[in-house]
């Protein structure tokens, strides 16, 4: 891979509609229920409902690995991701998120299935969370990356949810290193927790300190608020909107979903 990733091409959109596929806790998981086949069943019907519904491209995540390990996650959940997603075949461009922070995994994941792009949850800096202090690894990632000859879009949380950031500095000051210095190729901006909005301020700083950045808003996207959104952000990664009664651990509404992506798509043209 040479030069920067365009990952607005990667995607298939410049103003793209990310679902989230939760998967349900995988093999050595404390609620792993068994069997595998279950889980890629449970992911293949939201997988169509979100098709169905018209989103741009697909997400998955390994959500039902709680609690998630700080760093490298075991071989089980490398193998069990990769299974699912080549059983799955997903008919969209597609991406991987391997909680809580491990992007060797996700990258590598990426290569072996054809994913298009990573979500990476602490790319730069240092946070607290419930899994104690994530350091961000843009140093190893990028030259895996590069090692590997992937072309994998990078997309990097900035203050990830669930966590808060050891040391006070500017969001737009983040923003610029998160893309300048550690070549991320987008930013995902996010409410405090699952399903919460970011702030105005937090969209609003980082799309003046980056004009030309490629920005998603993580969490919290709903009809309600798309509109506004949009005014600040290029695209969304949404689940819990998306959910029977708006819960992140139910499985996909397609009635929400489609009125979500109609409320996007008209936001998306005004």
């Amino acid at each position: 891979m040479e030069g920067p990733v365009d990952a607005r091409k990667l995607l298939g959109s410049a103003r793209p509609i990310i679902g989230m596929i939760h998967l349900a806790p995988l093999p050595g998981a404390p609620r792993f229920a068994g069997p595998l086949d279950r889980v890629i069943e449970a992911a293949r019907a939201d997988m169509e409902a979100l098709v169905s519904a018209g989103v741009d491209a697909l997400l998955v995540e390994n959500f039902g690995d709680a609690p998630f390990f700080p760093g490298a996650v075991p071989p089980a959940t490398v193998a069990s991701m990769t299974r699912v997603i080549a059983d799955l075949r997903p008919p969209l461009p597609f991406g991987v998120n391997v909680l809580r922070n491990d992007a060797a995994a996700a990258i590598s994941i990426a290569c072996a299935t054809g994913a298009r792009f990573v979500r990476v949850n602490v790319h730069t800096g240092a946070v607290v969370a419930d899994q104690g202090i994530l350091e961000g690894r843009a140093h190893e990632t990028a030259r895996l990356r590069a090692a590997l000859a992937a072309e994998v879009a990078l997309l990097a949380d900035l203050r990830v949810k669930h966590a808060t950031p050891l040391g006070a500095r500017p969001i737009a000051e983040e923003a610029r290193d998160t893309v300048e210095r550690a070549l991320a190729d987008g930013l995902v901006v996010s409410g405090v927790r699952t399903g919460s909005a970011p702030s105005a301020e937090d969209l609003s700083a980082v799309r003046g300190g980056l004009p030309g950045a490629f920005i998603l808003v993580g969490s919290g996207a709903t009809v309600e608020n798309v509109a506004s959104l949009l005014r600040l952000a290029d695209g969304v990664i949404v689940g819990s909107s998306l959910k029977h009664d708006g819960r992140v651990e139910a499985p996909v509404d397609r009635d929400r979903a489609a009125r979500f992506v109609d409320a996007f798509r008209r936001s998306a043209r005004t």
